[in-house]
């Protein structure tokens, strides 16, 4: 008996258990839902207004859709169609006048003999779904966002290659040599991110102005061969985790330092490589403040700049505005999309055989 009520007992608790476990997983679920649908409205409501008509922009409150009203043929008009209930049935009826005190004259498109005096605001209209699709094609062509396209990815790409170049040496000298004093540098290189780019904006645009730089690309692609506090630290901190085993394996072979940073760690590197690499990638691409310091002629400008003078020259055209936004949203977010994977990868599985 006293087995029997103990076994109940268990039971009752694993059921327990499994009922707090489920319940927390559930709401967890629930939360990241919601948050997720907070994220991605503001995305949504861009796509919806970038493939709105002028008229659509003007309704209060605007639609997520952009929705757009159905019309009929009424005595060689376009009327907007409304649906209507008489005698018990659900009948699409053109309002072809308005009356005073909200009323409209309603006739069947089939039959516009038969005239109906009703509410406007009781009936339903009729609506349909209309993309303007024409939008994108009106808003990249407006200003030349290809040549402005073609200067962000150099800089992008440009200055990706020189971080990861210049960024994976320091943090490889700093992460497997040892060195007097070594410590106290690297924490000297970390100060300068407390470091604001304005204090250091006259000397060096004096600087990039002596060499004839200004008002082309090389300030914004030069510099990341020097390497940055930011994505050293992060990979100073990655290589640390490998073990320094294979590095002692590598000398047995005769590599030196270089071969053992190319051949050893940067491989076992990689997901942080996607991701520092990730990083500079949306800061160069949303870079808006160092190229409207350094670039002055159009042809030069970047995707942000551009963007910026559109919005200025078009603030009435929202839909356009939008168009070219979606288009400067897009390469981030198919870059992240396919390099999750690795992005995500947070840990270096490796081991040493003995």
């Amino acid at each position: 008996m006293m087995a029997t009520e103990t076994q109940h007992t268990q039971h009752k608790i694993k059921s327990s258990l499994k009922f707090q476990s489920f319940l927390g997983k559930a709401l967890t679920t629930l939360l990241l839902a919601l948050g997720a649908v907070l994220v991605i409205t503001p995305l949504l409501f861009m796509i919806s207004t970038s493939l709105k008509s002028r008229n659509q922009l003007r309704a209060s409150p605007p639609p997520l859709i952009p929705w757009a009203s159905t019309t009929a043929q009424v005595n060689g008009k376009d009327e907007p169609l409304f649906e209507v209930d008489l005698d018990d049935q659900t009948r699409e009826l053109a309002l072809i006048q308005n009356k005073p005190g909200g009323m409209g004259v309603f006739v069947d498109p089939a039959n516009p003999a038969a005239q109906y005096e009703l509410k406007i605001e009781e009936q339903t209209p009729v609506r349909h779904v209309e993309l303007h699709w024409e939008n994108y094609a009106e808003a990249l062509t407006s200003v030349p966002f290809d040549r402005y396209l073609l200067n962000t990815l150099i800089v992008v790409f440009a200055s990706m290659l020189g971080m990861l170049i210049s960024c994976s040496i320091v943090a490889y000298g700093f992460s497997r040599f040892r060195a007097r004093w070594l410590n106290i540098l690297f924490v000297l290189l970390l100060s300068t991110i407390m470091l604001p780019s304005q204090v250091t904006l006259i000397p060096i645009y004096i600087l990039f102005q002596k060499i004839g730089w200004v008002d082309t690309l090389l300030p914004l692609i030069i510099p990341a061969f020097f390497a940055n506090a930011y994505d050293v630290f992060l990979l100073r901190q990655f290589f640390m985790t490998i073990p320094l085993e294979l590095d002692d394996a590598a000398k047995i072979d005769g590599a030196n330092p270089f071969q053992t940073l190319l051949f050893i760690m940067l491989p076992q590197a990689r997901p942080a490589l996607v991701a520092v690499g990730i990083f500079h990638f949306l800061w160069a691409w949303n870079n808006f403040y160092e190229p409207l310091i350094y670039l002055h002629s159009r042809e030069n400008w970047t995707v942000a700049i551009g963007l910026q003078t559109f919005d200025a020259l078009y603030s009435v055209n929202t839909h356009l505005i939008m168009a070219a936004s979606v288009v400067m949203v897009i390469p981030p977010i198919l870059l992240f999309f396919f390099a999750q994977r690795i992005f995500t990868q947070g840990v270096v599985i490796s081991g040493v055989k003995g």
